[in-house]
Formats: structure tokens, sequence, C-alpha cells
């Protein structure tokens, strides 16, 4: 019994050194494989390596870019699947391979080509709902956009067109919601994307308030004023429905906070615009002569000009 237990155990011992020294030779058919285009076997080929690798205690130079490189190209070749089915307009595989791509880069702490797949994810989700969003089917737009977004937050044209897509379906709050995130995006590289989601946070917000003051509802806008993460914008909301409200001396109060909260020449012409309405409107001329006075930028200055001028007759 003594001897076929020690039989056993160097027929073990001998399988372990065989598996360990085969990985180099399945390293180079599985690069050949992937070469031809044959992804699922070099797949399961790389995965072999990598799973066999845990039982090796030192490897040598060979095993060791045998390891490394399956670990790098397992990723290459979900990422080439989800690139062929892209192509050939199969978007439900393309995400599943990038989706894949991106994960088995993240578990070998290979950063760089995670995000470049999760790029790709986004960027299918993109071509998948411009079809909706430009026939107008919003729903749908919104659905494929919002996985896209998850994916890759940094794809701001596929994030302006899931605010336009909320806004478009009446969804105010989770337009204003995507494009306060690309308006927290550097400024040095996506200056442009935020530009345009704060042009369109302002239309929509505006849009907001006239369909709140047809409905003489301004308690509303302050409460939607609450709700905003742009301070100045919410400051020049808050003023503006106070002036609807006409409460002037409401206004008067809040028009230094209101003041300081803009970063724009135009957001502070505006509040110098209002303040000096709210003085000319309780008879302090000389407070309002220098609030218009100060209305320099922005769409207010030409009538700016003519109530001063008025006040001067």
């Amino acid at each position: 019994m003594k001897k076929l237990f020690m039989t056993v155990v160097a027929l073990m011992g001998a399988t372990t050194l065989f598996a360990q020294s085969d990985i180099v030779a399945t390293f180079q058919q599985a690069v050949a494989n992937a070469k031809a285009k044959n992804y699922t076997e070099a797949i399961d080929q790389f995965q072999s390596i990598i799973d066999e690798s845990w039982d090796i205690e030192d490897p040598d130079a060979n095993q060791q870019k045998a390891i490394m490189g399956a670990k790098k190209f397992i990723v290459t070749c979900y990422s080439n699947m989800g690139n062929a089915a892209a192509a050939s307009g199969d978007y439900t595989a393309a995400v599943e391979h990038f989706t894949m791509a991106a994960e088995t880069a993240y578990l070998y702490d290979d950063v760089a080509a995670m995000n470049k797949n999760n790029a790709l994810v986004g960027q299918v989700y993109q071509a998948q709902g411009a079809d909706a969003f430009n026939n107008g089917d919003y729903a749908t737009a919104i659905e494929v956009f919002s996985k896209g977004f998850k994916a890759d937050p940094r794809n701001t044209d596929m994030a302006l067109n899931l605010a336009r897509s909320y806004f478009n379906s009446d969804l105010y709050e989770e337009g204003m919601g995507v494009c306060s995130k690309i308006a927290a995006l550097n400024p040095d590289k996506f200056g442009e994307a935020i530009a345009t989601a704060k042009q369109l946070m302002n239309d929509n917000t505006n849009n907001q308030i006239v369909k709140l003051t047809e409905a003489n509802d301004f308690d509303g806008i302050i409460l939607l004023a609450g709700s905003l993460e742009d301070a100045a914008l919410a400051q020049k909301v808050i003023m503006q429905a106070y002036y609807n409200k006409k409460e002037f001396a409401k206004m008067i109060e809040l028009s230094k906070a209101a003041l300081e909260a803009q970063t724009s020449d135009e957001g502070r012409s505006d509040i110098h615009y209002l303040a000096g309405v709210a003085y000319y409107e309780s008879d302090n001329f000389d407070a309002a002569k220098a609030e218009l006075l100060n209305v320099t930028a922005g769409d207010y200055v030409e009538v700016a000009k003519s109530l001063v001028a008025s006040m001067a007759e």
C-alpha cells in the first residue's frame, strides 16, 4: 500500500509540472486563434492559462509572459467581438462583449482598458438610441441613453441627448439632473458641453417658469428654484418669482445674496435690473438708478437705459 500511495503522489506531481510547462504552448495557440479571429476558442485558452497560473508558485520568465499576455489578450478578444457585433448591427451582443471586456480588464487591474471598453459600451448605446431620439420616441431614447450614460458619463453628446429626451418628455427634474452632472465636469476638457448643458438648464427652467406663471403659481416657482443645483440660476428664479408676486421689499432683501451668487456679467446684470425695478416700484428712484446703471450685459441693457432716462425727465 505504501508503494502504491507514493506512485499516486508522484503521478499527481508530474501532471502539475506538465500543466505548468504547457501554459506557454497554450498561450501560443491562443494567440494564433485570436489572430485568426477564433475569439471564443482563444478566450477559453487564455482563461485556462489564468486559472492554471494560481497553482504556479514561482513561474519562470516564459510562464510570466504567458500569464500576463493571457490577461491582456482575453480583454482584447472580448473587445474585438464587440466591434464585430457592432459593425453587424447586433447592438445587444456588442454591449455584452464590451461589458465583459471592461469587467475583465477591471478584474486584472487594467484601468485604461476598462475605461476604453466602458466608453465603447456608451458608444453602442448612443448609436442604438439615435434612431429613437431622431424619430421623437423619447421614452425609448431615455431607456437606451440612460444605460449608455451609466457606462460612460463622459460621453457628453449622448448625455446631452438624454437630457433633451427628458425635457421633451416633461421630465424637468431628470433633465436638470443630467445637465448638472455635465456641468460638474472638467471645464478645460468639456467646456463646450458644459456651456450647452447650462443653456439647456436655463431654457427649460424658463419654460417651467412660464408654465407656472400662466397658472399664477408663483410659490411653485420659488419651490422649483429651491431644487436647482445651480445657485446663480436659483437666485435669479427666486427674484423673478417675487417680482411676479409684486413683493418688491422681498426682492430688495434678497438682491445682495442673489448678486453674490452670480458667476457671469449677464447674471449680475440681470440681478441689478431686477433690484432696480424693485426699488423703482418702491419709489426709491436714487437706489433704482444706481442699480440700473450697473446693467451692462444681457437682455435688459436697453430696458434699463429707458428706465434711467424716464427718471431723469
